[in-house]
């Protein structure tokens, strides 16, 4: 089972919301997901972005990949980068 760390949007039309949730890569963007490790509100200035960082690397350390969008998310948290977990290389 492929598992990746992605979006889930909810909100109305024109009013995104995001959960970050980790899921079988397989599953509907909106549909089933293992578990919910945090959110992303766009729409807020500056944009609120939170995470359970614990949760978060016990997941890549499982395997599980991140999506582009998460990826960025990650960093702008400071999840990846210096601070990375062990294993879990950061792509460029």
């Amino acid at each position: 089972m492929a598992v990746k760390i992605r979006l889930r949007r909810l909100g109305a039309k024109r009013d995104p919301f995001y959960r970050i949730v980790v899921a079988d890569s397989r599953s509907p963007r909106d549909g089933r997901f293992i578990e919910e490790i945090g959110y992303y509100d766009p729409l807020r200035k500056p944009a609120e972005i939170k995470i359970d960082e614990e949760k978060a690397r016990d997941w890549m350390n499982k395997g599980a990949q991140l999506t582009e969008t998460v990826r960025s998310l990650f960093k702008q948290a400071g999840i990846l980068g210096k601070g990375a977990a062990p294993g879990v290389e950061e792509r460029g």
